[in-house]
C-alpha cells in the first residue's frame, strides 16, 4: 500500500475504533488519546510489517492496552510496557458493527453547548483539523482551539463519560426531546463535513472526496435508523444533488469551473434522480426545515438543462423562506446572487451591503468574490478587479485562488 492508502485506511478506521472504545469504557478523552497512540503505532509498523488481516481489531487491541496503561498509572504502565514490548499484537475479535454513528451521537453530549458539540464531533469523527473547523465556523483558529479544550473539560466535569440513554436512536431509545436536540447537532456536523469535502477550505485540491463520501455514508446510516425524519432525508438529498456535480466542477488541470459554466452532461444522473426523489418525499412532510429547503434549491438547479434555464425566481423564493426560518449571513449572500439574477446586479449589490456590518463576514472571501462578480456584471470593472484580488488573497484554497486571480486578470483595467 502507498502512503496515501495507509492514510485513507487509518482515517476511516479511527472514528470506528474510537466509537468502540468509548462504548466500552466511557472515557472519551482517554479513549481519544489511546486511539491516537494506536494510529501512530500503526503508521510506523504497518508500512514495514504489512497491514494485519483485521486492522480494526488490531487498532482496538492496541488502543485498549494504551487506555488500560493510562488508568493503571505511569508506574504500572512502564512495567506493562516492559512485559509486552516484544509481544506481537493479536487482534481481538471485534463485532462487525460500525460504531461511528454511535460516536456521532455521543459527541452531542448534553453537558456541551451546541457549538462545542459540533466542534468536538468534527475533530473526533470527521478528522478535521482545528484550522478547518475554525474556517467552517467563521472564527479564528485560537478561538476554536479554546472551544474544543473547554468541551473536553466539560466532559471531565460531567464525570468523564458519555451516556446514551437506551442505546438506540429510535423512538424506544433516547427521549424524544433529547433525541431531536442531538440529531439537530449531528446533522449540522455532517453538513459541515460534507461542505469541507465538497469545497476544501485550504490546500491545492478543490475536493476532499474522502470527507464528502464519509458524510454521505454517515447520513445514509442516520436515515436508515430514522427513515421518517424529513430533515434527515433533506440533508441526504442536498448532499447527493450537490455531489452529483463534482466531476464538472474542475478542469483536467484542477481549475475551478463555476456552476454557470459547468458541462451538465457529466453530472451524475443517478445521484440526481435519488436526490430529487428524496426532496419530493421530504417536502411532503408537515413542516419545512433548512435542509429540506436547501435540497429544494439544489433540485431546482439540477432540473435546469442549462444555466440559462434555471428558475431563479423559485431559487430566490426558497432562499427568502430559508432566511426567515434559519437566518445566516451565507443564506443572505446566496439570496443576493439569486436576486441579482432576477432583478439585476445593482439590487444584488444593495443586499450584499447589508452584510458589511456582520463581523462573521468581514473579509470573507465569498462575500468579496460575489461582490466582485456583481460589480463585473454591473460594468464596474475597476471595482470588480479590486474585489477579485482581495478575495484571492483571503482564500486558503489554491484552486479558488487561481480562479479568482484569473477573473481579476480578465477585468484588469488598462494602464
Amino acid at each position: 500500500m502507498t502512503a496515501p492508502d495507509f492514510e485513507d485506511l487509518l482515517r476511516g478506521l479511527t472514528p470506528q475504533v474510537l466509537g468502540t472504545l468509548v462504548r466500552r469504557y466511557g472515557r472519551f478523552e482517554g479513549c481519544e488519546d489511546a486511539v491516537q497512540e494506536a494510529v501512530l503505532a500503526a503508521a510506523v509498523q504497518w508500512p514495514s510489517e504489512g497491514v494485519p488481516d483485521n486492522p480494526r481489531g488490531w487498532l482496538v487491541t492496541v488502543a485498549s492496552r494504551r487506555l488500560i496503561d493510562q488508568v493503571r498509572g505511569d508506574s504500572a504502565r512502564r512495567e506493562r510496557e516492559r512485559a509486552t514490548a516484544a509481544a506481537a499484537v493479536v487482534p481481538e475479535e471485534v463485532p462487525d458493527t460500525d460504531d461511528t454513528l454511535l460516536l456521532l451521537f455521543l459527541c452531542c453530549h448534553p453537558a456541551l453547548t451546541a457549538a462545542s458539540q459540533t466542534a468536538l464531533t468534527l475533530r473526533a469523527v470527521g478528522g478535521l483539523t482545528t484550522a478547518e473547523i475554525a474556517r467552517a465556523f467563521l472564527v479564528p483558529e485560537a478561538t476554536m482551539a479554546a472551544r474544543i479544550s473547554r468541551a473536553k473539560q466539560r466532559i471531565r466535569a460531567a464525570g468523564g463519560s458519555f451516556e446514551l440513554p437506551g442505546g438506540s436512536l429510535s423512538e424506544g431509545g433516547i427521549p424524544a426531546d433529547e433525541r431531536e436536540e442531538r440529531l439537530r447537532v449531528v446533522l449540522h456536523v455532517l453538513y459541515l463535513i460534507f461542505n469541507e469535502g465538497y469545497t476544501a477550505s485550504s490546500g491545492g485540491e478543490l475536493h476532499r472526496l474522502d470527507l464528502a463520501r464519509e458524510a454521505i455514508r454517515l447520513t445514509r446510516m442516520v436515515r436508515a435508523q430514522l427513515p421518517e425524519d424529513g430533515e434527515v432525508a433533506g440533508l441526504l438529498a442536498l448532499m447527493l444533488l450537490t455531489h452529483a456535480r463534482r466531476a464538472a466542477r474542475t478542469t483536467a488541470s484542477g481549475d475551478l469551473v463555476p456552476l454557470a459554466a459547468q458541462d451538465r452532461t457529466v453530472w451524475d444522473r443517478a445521484l440526481i434522480e435519488e436526490g430529487t426523489a428524496l426532496v419530493k418525499e421530504a417536502l411532503a412532510g408537515p413542516e419545512l426545515g433548512p435542509y429540506r429547503l436547501q435540497a429544494a434549491i439544489a433540485a431546482t438547479h439540477a432540473d435546469a438543462a442549462s444555466a440559462g434555464d434555471t428558475d431563479w425566481r423559485q431559487v430566490y423564493a426558497l432562499y427568502l423562506i430559508l432566511e426567515r426560518i434559519a437566518p445566516n449571513p451565507m443564506v443572505t449572500l446566496n439570496r443576493a446572487v439569486a436576486l441579482a439574477e432576477t432583478e439585476g446586479p445593482e439590487t444584488g449589490l444593495a443586499l450584499l451591503a447589508t452584510l458589511d456590518a456582520d463581523t462573521r463576514m468581514a473579509g470573507h472571501h465569498r462575500l468579496l468574490s460575489v461582490r466582485a462578480h456583481l460589480l463585473e456584471r454591473a460594468g464596474d470593472t475597476a471595482g470588480a478587479y479590486e474585489y477579485y484580488r482581495r478575495a484571492a488573497r483571503a482564500t486558503a484554497s489554491l484552486a479558488e485562488r487561481r480562479y479568482l486571480e484569473a477573473r481579476a486578470g480578465r477585468v484588469r483595467p488598462a494602464r
